[in-house]
Order: structure tokens, then sequence, then C-alpha cells
């Protein structure tokens, strides 16, 4: 892996010399091309020099260590060696992604379903935490969202909202949320403070390229009809809204977000395609190795894959049995620590025999 690794970096350093050469910066054609090389191989480059600057660090560390020192100053470089160890871990994960990408690591944009399931307003109130969860994980990571269609409850939850997410690495943290979540917590409207289980279900869908699904028009019967979400009389006043069944699977997608027909027109079939392709990768879904089924689960939307408990602030991935404690902070958006595990357990399993 770090042979690759080491070329690339190498690489790295040819293209800042030949970037400074003045013949190669007075050829704009030229330069742009190997600016571009140099953009792309940056990020790569500086996560192996911070690696490589890690391991020097626990070096050091370990020799200091070998020494006599006060306790305090001991103790001191031993809490920073643990630090350290972790950090490289994280950071050799990352490298090995980047040097040995894996035929299912292609980007691909996805669409996201979350529907509210067993426990009533409270369940469609933990489909919105889902939501928020997601979209302020998009934003910090710099990934694109768009909402695609929703369904509010009266408490202010989702019964169902979908929506799409694109941008560099967003397939690869969240290929594996398909399933259902599960919040342990006391309702809002529970006077006695008695604990409830709700649950949502969360499906991940790729948004198929155009050579993967071909869809007959004929196969198609569209219907639109007067919104009956919120927005006001500006909505309710035109059959903007579309819905739009695929009569061979007796697949339907509706769409009234927005006001124009056109675009709810568009959205519905975009998910009515992540939903086909879905069912068509359905079979070979059904192919994948026990090994995989019972590490990371099979994606199954029915599958219950974790817990939010918010009694304990817990948060536990039953498929890879983590665990955390940080509740707050991954319903906030930060889920790299469970992205990270399940990125862990993947790799893990790809290096091990058959």
């Amino acid at each position: 892996m770090f042979d690759k690794l080491e070329k690339l970096e190498k690489r790295y350093r040819e293209l800042e010399l030949l970037l400074a050469d003045p013949k190669i910066s007075s050829d704009q054609s030229q330069c742009q091309k190997l600016a571009k090389e140099l953009s792309d191989l940056t990020p790569t480059v500086k996560m192996l020099q911070d690696y490589q600057k890690t391991l020097q660090q626990i070096e050091d560390l370990r020799k200091f260590l070998n020494e006599k020192h006060e306790k305090e100053y001991e103790d001191l470089a031993k809490s920073e060696l643990k630090s350290l160890e972790k950090t490289a871990e994280e950071l050799k994960l990352k490298l090995t992604d980047l040097a040995k990408p894996r035929k299912h690591q292609k980007e691909r944009d996805l669409l996201i379903e979350i529907r509210a399931g067993t426990g009533g307003q409270e369940a469609s109130l933990f489909a919105a935490d889902l939501y928020r969860m997601y979209t302020r994980y998009a934003a910090a990571k710099g990934w694109k969202v768009e909402s695609m269609s929703s369904s509010p409850s009266e408490t202010g939850g989702f019964k169902e909202v979908i929506f799409s997410v694109s941008g560099h690495g967003a397939s690869q943290r969240l290929k594996w949320e398909s399933g259902v979540h599960r919040v342990q917590r006391v309702p809002t409207t529970e006077a006695s403070g008695r604990i409830h289980t709700s649950a949502a279900t969360v499906a991940v869908l790729f948004e198929p390229e155009e050579i993967e699904l071909t869809i007959d028009p004929k196969d198609l019967k569209i219907d639109v009809f007067r919104s009956s979400g919120p927005g006001g009389q500006s909505v309710n006043t035109t059959d903007s809204a579309v819905r739009i069944t695929h009569l061979p699977t007796g697949t339907i997608v509706s769409c009234q977000d927005e006001r124009s027909q056109l675009k709810n027109k568009l959205k519905a079939m975009r998910v009515l395609r992540a939903r086909l392709l879905d069912q068509m990768k359905k079979e070979a879904t059904e192919k994948t190795s026990q090994e995989r089924k019972a590490k990371i689960g099979t994606g199954d939307r029915s599958e219950k894959i974790r817990t939010y408990n918010f009694p304990d602030r817990r948060i536990t991935d039953h498929r890879i049995g983590f665990t955390t404690h940080q509740l707050a902070k991954v319903l906030d958006g930060g889920l790299d620590e469970l992205t990270d595990a399940l990125l862990k357990t993947e790799a893990e399993m790809e290096e091990s025999p058959e």
C-alpha cells in the first residue's frame, strides 16, 4: 500500500518542480493540466505526511519512555502516546481506502428516505431528528443536500422525508445507514416520565446512471393533482403535485413540495429511478457473502441497525457491536465516530481471506 503512496508523493514533488519551471508556467494549457493533477494529489499527500509525522512523534515518545524521567512527565507522555496511536490508526485506515479503492467505493449520489415507524407521533419526531442529523453531517462535510419530498406530521415531525445527498465521500460514509433506527426516550407528551421505544426506517438508495436503468415511458402512469401539503393558497390553487406509477412493478412515487409541476415531476422520476434500481439489486444483495451479513449487515431496511438511548446518552450500532456515549454530538451531525467504525470493519473484512 505505502509503495503506491510513496510514488504519489514522488509525483507530487515532481509536479511542484515542473510548475516552478518558467518554460512550463509560460504554457497556460500545460500549466493548468499539471496544476489540476497537483491539486488532486494534495489531500492524499498531506494525509501521508501527517501519518509519517505522527509515526515519528510516536517513535520519539517511546524513546523518551525508555529513559528514566519524573512520573509526572512519564504519565503525560503515556497519555500523548495513546492519543497519537489512535490518530495513526485512523490515518492509516483513510490512507488504505485512498490507496486501495474498491469497486463498490465509486462515488455515487444518494437518495435517503426516512419514514416514521412504530411509536406514533414520537416516531415522526425521531424521523425529524434523523433528518436534522444527516443534513447537519452533510453541511459539515461540504456535501450538497436537496429536498425531494416530505410529509410533515401534526407535531412538527415527519411521516416521511426524502432528500438527496451528493459530494466527495458521501456515498462511502452514508451507504450503511439503511435499516431500522430505534430510539428510547421520554416523549415530551409523556406526563409520567415513562420511557418509550419508537423507531424510524432509513433507506439509502443510489441514484442510477443512464446506462444502469432505462424506463419505457409506456410503463408509466402520471397523474397530477392539487397539493395538500403546507404552503398556503399559492401551492393549493394549481395542480402542481405529481404522482408517478410504474405499471410493471406497481411502484408509486408522489412529489408535491415544489410549486412547479415540472420540478415535482423531475424529482418524482429521480426517486422512482432510484427505487427501481434498488429493487433490481436486491437479488445481488442476497448473494452477498455470509461474512458481510454477519459483520455489517445486508443493508436491509427491515433490519434493526442502531439504538439511540437517551437516558444513558448512548448509541449502539448492533451490526458491529460499536457503542458511543456521544449521543448529543451524533444527533447534531457528528457521525464520524460511527461511520469510521463501519468503514474500519469493512476494510478489515475486505482484507481478510474468504
